[in-house]
């Protein structure tokens, strides 16, 4: 059994922790344990590392705990470092790459600890075996991280390899992608699950619509890619075999629920060639126009989820005589009124790190969550569409109310 820490991006732990109670489901020995700032602790077999690199669409990485210690210098982390059988794990001609994260350490210089702790690993192999691994990187085939808060230092071995985000299909991308498991964890966020109609009216190249779609399909995020497990001196190749095989597609939908549109044709067409690359065999409609000018693409409510575009992006199309502030005055004023209009009973969520959104749609959000893209502070804000006046009062004859607002008579 290991204990392993599944980072994510800050904001998404609560929407990570649900979904890896629900993997565990899956095994008899998998755990969730606790949620901290930035990921989710939980603990299993190493083929339980396989099961959530395979399957969670939220967490970055999957990393498993070697040791941990508190520590005083540098020297005590190359010491805990030093004593990790990293032999029984990779050999001297695989490559590795060392990161550090630190909250609140004490220590001066993270870079003098990364080689530290490189140092350490290297000198581990050389003692053992004349030999030593090279750094790369840039591809590297294993990485191993550090992490120091005040008084304490964890290593971890990465199961994962690549960025969990890196799903295995894309090949083009717009100006400013979402990363992908940002947007799995949006879609949780906002309650939406296969059957209800989704649509993202700037849907740029296909990121929300593709993770709904895999949802649908039953394709699971790490189906179409590799995993520095893989290259683990005691890999179980038919543990792995038998968890792949044990993927069952869902039913295709006879009718299209997923809808986007984009206001740019190029990234319609790309959105569509993201879609064919991702293994989506259903029809998503996709559709070239502006986003202030969108219809609902069904009779029946669902949910709006998009990332509008801030800055330069609200220009793909725009006059280049006018100042992007207005621009984005005037564009987010006429779809703030093509949602009241057009939208009654639809949940709409925009993600965005524009603080100000609602004031410039005149709507009041329902709820904002707080989330980063990155570094980036952004807010996911719900609105609910409600059908005619916002405050039914105004909507009531003034006799109505006053009657209303009339004291009840006690009988005498």
């Amino acid at each position: 059994m290991a204990s392993y820490f599944c980072p994510c991006p800050r904001g998404m732990e609560a929407a990570l922790a649900e979904e890896l109670g629900e993997i565990a489901q899956l095994s008899t020995t998998m755990k969730v344990h606790n949620q901290v700032p930035g990921g989710v602790h939980c603990s299993g077999s190493l083929v339980d590392s396989y099961r959530i690199n395979l399957h969670s669409r939220i967490a970055s990485r999957v990393l498993m705990r070697m040791g941990q210690r508190s520590y005083n210098n540098e020297n005590d982390i190359y010491d805990l470092v030093l004593e990790q059988p990293w032999e029984d794990w990779f050999g001297v001609h695989h490559t590795i790459r060392v990161d550090v994260t630190a909250v609140k350490s004490p220590l001066k210089s993270l870079e003098f600890t990364t080689l530290k702790i490189k140092d350490a690993v290297c000198d581990r192999f050389r003692d053992q075996f004349n030999k030593r691994p090279s750094v790369n990187t840039r591809e590297p085939d294993m990485r191993i991280v550090g992490f120091l808060d005040q008084r304490n230092f964890i290593i971890y071995l990465d199961t994962s390899g690549e960025a969990l985000f890196k799903r295995g299909w894309r090949e083009e991308t717009g100006d400013a992608p979402l990363r992908e498991n940002l947007a799995a964890g949006m879609l949780r966020v906002a309650g939406w699950k296969p059957g209800i109609p989704l649509f993202d009216p700037m849907c740029g190249s296909g990121t929300i619509l593709i993770e709904a779609a895999q949802m649908a399909q039953g394709i699971p995020p790490g189906a179409r890619r590799r995993f520095a497990f893989e290259k683990f001196a005691d890999f179980d190749r038919d543990a792995w075999a038998a968890l792949k095989a044990g993927i069952k597609p869902n039913p295709l939908p006879g009718e299209p629920t997923i809808f986007g549109s984009d206001i740019s044709g190029d990234m319609v067409a790309m959105a569509r060639h993201n879609l064919k690359v991702a293994g989506i065999l259903f029809d998503v409609p996709l559709k070239q126009i502006e986003a202030q000018h969108v219809s609902p693409p069904t009779q029946q409510p669902g949910i709006l989820l998009t990332n509008p575009p801030y800055g330069e992006r609200i220009g793909v199309r725009g006059d280049s005589t006018v100042p992007q502030d207005e621009m984005a005055v005037s564009f987010y004023s006429a779809l703030g009124t093509t949602l009241k209009q057009r939208f009654a009973g639809w949940t709409v969520f925009l993600f965005t790190a524009d603080l100000g959104l609602p004031k410039l749609l005149r709507l009041k959000e329902a709820r904002k969550t707080p989330f980063f893209n990155g570094a980036l502070e952004c807010r996911l804000f719900r609105f609910d569409m409600v059908a005619g006046f916002n405050r039914r009062e105004e909507a009531k004859p003034k006799q109505e109310q006053k009657q209303e607002q009339k004291p009840e008579q006690k009988p005498e």
